[in-house]
């Protein structure tokens, strides 16, 4: 388990504290283009231990009377049903999951901007549903030579075609379901039309990595190049930075190369950048609330090697590709660090070698190893993590917590009415036994209470777990990686 390494409470009294200055030095109306997960930073708190998943929308809680939220998505992904790949929902879907999980944090949602619309037919469907909902839509269109027509698009037929988005608070989030929805460009229309009304507004940009104020071959940083292996994102100095300043600062390239057509577009609207570099532009103190740097490395350094065989799996399942591969390799190649840093893939490897059969390890949070292996009645996923349950609650391995006679029923359910051809229970069906079993048996009971104490621990498999089993343990917080292997030799796979 991560020691912590991470300062939250000092985060969020910090971050918001920056935010409010920020929105000060703009005459009280900013336009924050807001990246990465606002709910579910998952990331964040694996490479930062002690970093809260939901830290971000519980600092935009401290400013709820200030902000309000506009989401962007662009009408291209509506019309291709885009698919956010953590989710399993579409773009448009969740939208209407956001606008919800704002509303029940508090936080006020202004309204939705359609972006690059040029008339398509799911867009207006969407647009009709939404205003049906009472939720205002506003339409932005396509630019011709957008970003660097800056003539055209710092005019009446660029920015000053899209529809002006009515806000009324002085902190206006920009945020959407994916990258690629058009949130800079959303920011930068509304500074036009605020402008030539005469509201002198601001933009800042919060992006939570690479982090600006620690080395670009920190491995932090290097965990953030792995977990945008398959966009192409690279970390580099922030040459602008550097220029004025004399001050080395980490950016990334797409902020880097954007900022000189950024600079023109704002001297075009307001008369002058208020930005000398890209850094400049961000908000982000997460490099700030670092207390153990060892700690934090440690972290990064395990995310580097779990991004690695995650890639592994998604290249055996046709997902990625051997760029994606290669590049990570390099990652951990200069974070210099290997597989040997997860004892539970050696472990899991061992008992398949043995047994002949998929086989898979978990590490408790003092460090103990527990495998599991395939039997007639669980999956070897299902087997490792009862028999971690039981480790922790201080069970005899033996001991049998689910009674064979019970399962008998569930497998002939799964094979002879549900049309399973595999009998063994997943996971989620062991801890659903496993429950009703607590409810006569104290052993069982205890085993159950332990479920919290899983969150957080290093698994593995030997092989590509189902989407059932890695979802369960994907919930119950542990960090999971399997070898791109099939349990079977099959072409299709469930």
């Amino acid at each position: 388990m991560n020691r912590p390494g991470f300062d939250n409470s000092k985060y969020l009294e910090t971050q918001s504290a920056h935010i409010r200055q920020r929105i000060s030095q703009f005459g009280n109306k900013l336009y924050l283009e807001f990246g990465g997960k606002l709910f579910d930073d998952y990331h964040a708190s694996r490479v930062l231990p002690g970093f809260e998943p939901d830290s971000k929308i519980r600092m935009l809680k401290e400013l709820r009377d200030s902000a309000e939220i506009v989401i962007a998505i662009c009408a291209s992904d509506i019309e291709k049903n885009k698919v956010r790949g953590d989710l399993g929902i579409t773009y448009d879907v969740d939208v209407l999951r956001l606008i919800d999980a704002f509303r029940a944090q508090g936080l006020y949602v202004g309204s939705v901007v359609v972006t690059q619309y040029a008339g398509q037919a799911a867009a207006d469907a969407f647009k009709k549903r939404l205003e049906e909902l009472g939720v205002r839509v506003y339409l932005h269109y396509p630019i011709t030579g957008y970003p660097h027509n800056i003539a055209l698009i710092v005019s009446d037929e660029g920015y000053g075609k899209n529809q002006y988005i009515e806000t009324s608070r002085p902190l206006v989030v920009v945020t959407a379901p994916g990258p690629g929805s058009g949130k800079m460009a959303v920011c930068l229309s509304q500074l036009y039309h605020e402008y030539r009304r005469g509201v002198k507004a601001g933009y800042a940009k919060f992006e939570t990595f690479p982090i600006w104020n620690l080395p670009l071959q920190h491995p932090v940083n290097l965990a953030y190049e792995a977990a945008t292996a398959d966009l192409g994102d690279v970390n580099m100095i922030d040459p602008f930075h550097l220029q004025a300043y004399g001050e080395t600062t980490v950016n990334y390239n797409r902020d880097v190369e954007i900022f000189p057509v950024l600079s023109a577009i704002f001297e075009k609207i307001t008369g002058e950048c208020p930005y000398k570099s890209p850094t400049d532009m961000g908000v982000n103190m997460v490099g700030c609330c670092i207390f153990d740097d060892s700690a934090v490395c440690d972290a990064a350094r395990q995310e580097i090697v779990r991004r690695y065989y995650s890639a592994l799996s998604d290249r055996r399942q046709g997902q990625t590709g051997d760029e994606t591969v290669y590049k990570l390799e390099l990652l951990m190649q200069q974070a210099k660090v290997s597989a040997d840093i997860r004892p539970v893939i050696a472990a899991s490897l061992q008992v398949a070698d043995e047994t002949g059969n998929p086989a898979g390890a978990i590490e408790l949070p003092d460090g103990e190893i527990v495998t599991g292996k395939t039997t007639d009645l669980m999956g070897a996923s299902s087997a490792t993590l009862l028999n971690a349950l039981k480790r922790l609650a201080h069970i005899d391995h033996e001991k049998h917590l689910i009674s064979p006679e019970a399962i008998a029923p569930i497998q002939a359910v799964k094979v002879d009415h549900l049309g399973s051809a595999n009998p063994r229970l997943h996971s989620d069906e062991v801890l659903i036994a496993l429950a009703i079993s607590a409810a006569t048996d104290p052993l069982a009971a205890r085993a159950l209470e332990q479920l919290s104490r899983l969150r957080g621990c290093e698994a593995h498999s030997s092989v590509i777990l189902s989407p059932v089993d890695s979802v369960t343990y994907g919930k119950l917080g542990m960090h999971l990686t399997c070898e791109p292997q099939y349990e079977t030799n099959k072409l299709y796979h469930r």
